[in-house]
């Protein structure tokens, strides 16, 4: 089975955003949500990468926990970090 590398574009929320240095938005390629966090962590450091141990991540709206599925090619991932109260 050939394994597809997804364009994804990474939307930062909250904490999350402050964590990747201010960024907003931005495009990765990654097969699964494992791979996009580790990529991530490489990218801005470990700070966000504390960040996305405790992260919710909502794939095209939905939400995924699972860290090994294959992740749809064009599809949005939001980085939702733990809220105050919440």
């Amino acid at each position: 089975m050939e394994t597809v590398v997804a364009s994804l574009t990474i939307r930062y929320f909250a904490g999350a955003r402050a964590a990747a240095n201010g960024t907003r938005s931005e495009t990765v390629e990654a097969t699964t949500l494992g791979e996009l966090k580790q990529q991530l962590t490489d990218r801005h450091g470990e700070r966000l990468g504390v960040v996305l141990k405790a992260a919710s991540f909502l794939v095209d709206g939905l939400t995924c926990h699972d860290e090994t599925a294959p992740l749809p090619t064009d599809a949005t991932v939001d980085v939702l970090p733990p809220f105050a109260g919440g």
